[in-house]
Formats: C-alpha cells, structure tokens, sequence
C-alpha cells in the first residue's frame, strides 16, 4: 500500500466546526450539537496518530431516541479502499435513564451488511472511549456509518469520531525499538587463552541458534501421523497445546468410559520432540462444549463428577503439563457457575493446584484484544480474575486467545497494558488470523506477533494451528495441505529469522567482543591464524550487561 493517506479521518466535520453539517438521524431522533466533551483523542486512537490538533469539545447530542439503533450516522460511501485496515475510534456517552450497563456501538452498513467498528458497555456518566477496526474486500456502492445501541428513551452522546486506516509499518519500527528493549541483553565476552597467543585480533563469528521466547502450535493425533507436518512442527516450535484431546468431552465422552490414549500419545510425541506442553482444558464453561451426559446431572452429581474430573486428570498428568486453562472461558459462558454456585471456579483453581503444585493455572478467554465483544473487555477479564484471587484462586497466568480479524496495533496493545497491571504473565494461547488473501494473512499475522514479542507481559504465543486441513478456522493456515509454506508462514519464518542474534566482528585489544543479543543459545567460532575454536553459551534474561568468560 504506498501512497496512501494513512492516518488521515474519512468522517466529514467530525468535529462539529460547521455544526452537525454532513450528520443525519437515523430513524426519528433528534441531533443537536453541544460543549463539553473531552478536547483529547481517545487514547487507542492518539496511539496509532501521534501528535494532533486537539478535539473541538462539541458533541453530538442524540435525544428522542425510540430505538437502539437510532443515532447519529454518516454517508462515507466511495472513501473506503480494499485491504486497507481501518482503526474506528470515537469519545461516548449516555445521558441518564438506565438501570442497566448499555452498548454503545460504532457500526457500518456496507451494501446493507452490518459491519462491527467497535463497541463498550458502561453504565455511568462519564465519557468512554469506543475504538475497534474492519477491512473490505470488495468494492461496496454504498457506505454508512452510525452510532446505536443504549437502550430507547437514554440520551447518546457522541465526540471525536475518526476512521482512517492505519499505517503499520511505522508501527512496526516502533515495535522494533520496544523489542530491543525488552527481548535483548549487552554481552561481553571475555576470551582468555593459557598459550602464549595473543587473541587479541582474532575474528569472532556469533550465531544464536535458539531463541528461549515460547513459540508454539496446537496439535491433534491425527495430525502427528503427517510427517511433513511433523518436521515443520518441530523445527519451528518449542511448545504445543492439544487442540481436543484433553477436554473432558475427548476423555470421558460417556460417563466412566475414559479415553486417554490419544492424549498420551501426544504426550509421548512431545516428550520425544522437546516440546513442551499447555494442558487444555480442564473445564469448559460454555454450555455447547459440555458433553450430554454431564449436561444431565443433577447438582449433587455434577459436584462429584467436577471433583472426580480433577483427580482423574490432573493426579494422572502430575508434573507433565506446564500449564493447565482450569476452567475455558468464564466471560463467554457459566455452566458450572449457574448449577454449583459461584464459588466453584475458585474450587477449581484450588484443587488444581492441590493436585499439582507445578502447574501455572490460567485463565483463557477469547476477543480480549480486538474491542468487539462486550463480555469481554481488558476490564471484565481483570475483574474477573480479581474476583477469582479474591477467593483463593491461584490465578498463575492470563490466557488471550487471540483468534482475530482486522488487527489493529494500538488497540491490542492497550489491552495488555491493562492486563499487564495484574503482574501476571500473559500468553497468547490460540492466536490464528483469517484471510482469503494469503498477503493479508501476513501483514495481519505479522501485527499479533510484533505487538506479543514487543510487549512486556507476554511470556508466548501459541499458534492454534499452522498446517491446512488441520484448522479450526479456514483460510488461517501458514502451510497448504501439499506442504507449500504460503506468505503467512513466510513470514512467521522471517520473523523467527529476525529474532535471532547474529554479530562479526574482531577481538579487541583488551580481549573482548561485545554485541547486544536475544535471550536464548548461541554458538560462537574463533579464527585466528593459529586457532580455531566452536563454543556454545547461554544467555539468560537479565537487564545488566552479561558477562561470559571463554577459555580458548
């Protein structure tokens, strides 16, 4: 995409310098143009902007409201342009009436097809920001863009509406500073000899030839049985999570009817490959993921399927799982909550813990990161684990799963600055992006990763999958079914790549070679005209200079 007004708004009169010019009701409400709003871009917004003029602090005003799709709306027909990703970011609020948290919702109608800008649920006075993205693929006809969803009779006010699509290669060099910081160290290596050779002079070649950053992938058993898929698996992760195979639905599909074998030949596999392991999940929360027979039971019975389920599985994988997701999306779904109260979550990170002392226990949830779900904001997720710590749940770490569309920098990366205030570690668990175009795929894929390897709270990123036919979700794989690696997993390929440390140079008069590296191992050689010397280090995290003595 060269040439292209990146950062410049689409909205005509945003802010209301020419009155309400260029806005029109949708449906039999009433705009009028007011003071007060807040004159600074929203924060997600000013991200991805830099430095603006300020807002005006006039607002629209929507009262007479006798729907929850009536508001403020704009024709933007023949501004929008294929494959561009636009960031959607406005200031709202809602005037009094509601007893309850409303949606306010940035939303388009492209040729008659709803498109989701953004969205927030609140329930005060105050001025929230709205902020979300989406891309075309197809040339639409006709364009609009509104403002809906409190409730018929509460008052809706509107400041500050920008879209405008979003530069991601500036991003990306900021991101590249931000890694430096946080993902490397200053070596120095320090070379002495027992011979009388000086080494001073000598040339030193450094290759990293691991990087400790958790890079993973789910896998199923049957796809372990492709030994394509297999090589590119093992050469290109370090970590693995089952896709099914450990759900209580896979393992005991019938009451008393236990199936482990898949899940421990996985687990075989994995020991054989060095690859470490996620356990998920232990519960699932969402009513449609829960087996039948569990459905069935009554509360007495369901209480000892619970604590059966945790002994059978967490004392048999004792030690074998680094990680569990005890209980699967708590914001989305309540199954075990709504039928045994709501201490019961808390039971299962407790008695998980009991059972296996070496596991760090997650929380893992989904649209975390994109601002278009309402259950589940930055804000409901730290509340909920709040809640759960609370009652004595060893929340361990903060599961994002990651399966996104249109991503959007800034706006990921302000949900793990919020998240990153608990102090917890926090992994991208089922990260996978979606396009036809498998470019797109890229430069999307590109975002998730730059923004986790550049953030100080992410600890890894797990793939949910990478190989076609082995996906959840389609046109999300990095390699085809024949083996051919598609843009996207190039590019996975050229970041790993670019992750890795590489320096030349010279030993200089005081012996010593110094260069600024990832964490993780190296391999080194010296060559001199009387030497020549291959060594491994390790360089561990750590923000003073490291120090490494090597003896030739």
């Amino acid at each position: 995409m060269k040439n292209e007004a990146f950062g410049v708004n689409i909205i005509e009169n945003s802010n209301l310098d020419d009155g309400i010019n260029g806005w029109f009701p949708l449906g039999n409400c009433s705009l009028n143009m007011e003071f007060g709003s807040p004159i600074e871009l929203p924060p997600m917004a000013r991200n991805s902007l830099g430095m603006q003029e300020r807002l005006s602090g006039r607002y629209i005003l929507v009262t007479n409201r006798a729907d929850t799709w009536m508001g403020p709306a704009q024709m933007i027909s023949g501004k929008l342009k294929l494959y561009l990703t636009y960031q959607v970011s406005a200031w709202v609020k809602i005037g009094p009436g509601s007893t309850s948290p409303q949606i306010v919702n940035v939303a388009l109608s492209i040729d008659g097809n709803w498109v989701n800008g953004g969205q927030v649920e609140f329930n005060n006075g105050s001025w929230h920001e709205v902020g979300g993205s989406f891309r075309i693929d197809k040339q639409p006809s006709n364009v609009m863009v509104y403002i809906q969803g409190p409730a018929a009779g509460v008052d809706l006010m509107v400041a500050g509406l920008y879209i405008f699509p979003v530069d991601r290669r500036a991003r990306f060099k900021l991101l590249k500073k931000q890694t430096d910081k946080i993902r490397k160290r200053d070596l120095i290596l320090k070379f002495s000899s027992s011979k009388a050779n000086n080494v001073s002079g000598a040339f030193v070649k450094v290759e990293q030839i691991q990087n400790f950053f958790p890079f993973g992938s789910c896998i199923t058993r049957s796809s372990i049985d492709n030994e394509d898929l297999v090589r590119f698996l093992v050469k290109n992760f370090n970590w693995v999570v089952f896709g099914n195979e450990l759900k209580w639905s896979w393992t005991e599909p019938q009451q008393g009817n236990f199936n482990y074998k898949d899940a421990d030949e996985l687990l075989n596999f994995c020991k054989n490959n060095n690859l470490e392991v996620r356990g998920h999940c232990i519960f699932w929360e969402v009513e449609y993921a829960i087996q039948p027979w569990v459905q069935g039971l009554n509360k007495s019975d369901l209480t000892t399927a619970v604590q059966n389920r945790l002994t059978d599985l967490v004392t048999r994988y004792k030690g074998k799982f680094r990680h569990y997701d005890v209980d699967n999306e708590m914001l989305h779904g309540s199954f075990y909550k709504d039928r045994l109260g709501k201490d019961i979550q808390a039971t299962m990170f407790r008695t998980s813990h009991q059972l296996d002392p070496s596991a760090t226990l997650f929380v893992n949830d989904y649209h975390i990161e994109d601002g278009s779900d309402v259950r589940s904001s930055p804000e409901d997720y730290i509340r909920q684990i709040l809640d759960l710590q609370r009652q004595g749940a060893p929340v361990g770490g903060i599961g994002l799963q990651g399966h996104i569309d249109s991503p959007v920098g800034p706006i990921v990366s302000s949900a793990l600055d919020k998240l990153g205030t608990l102090g917890l570690p926090i992994w991208f668990t089922e990260l996978d992006v979606s396009s036809a175009n498998e470019f797109i795929r890229a430069d999307d894929l590109e975002v998730m990763l730059r923004e986790a390897f550049a953030h100080p709270a992410v600890e890894g990123i797990i793939l949910w999958g990478f190989w076609e036919l082995y996906m959840s979700r389609e046109n999300a794989h990095l390699v085809n079914a024949e083996g051919k690696i598609n843009a996207a997993g190039k590019r996975y390929l050229a970041l790993k790549k670019e992750w890795l440390s590489r320096a030349r140079g010279y030993i200089d008069v005081q012996g010593e070679f110094r260069f600024r590296g990832f964490y993780g191992t190296y391999n080194i050689q010296i060559n001199s005209p009387t030497t020549k010397i291959n060594r491994t280090f390790v360089v561990d995290k750590g923000e003073s200079p490291l120090a490494i003595n090597i003896d030739l």
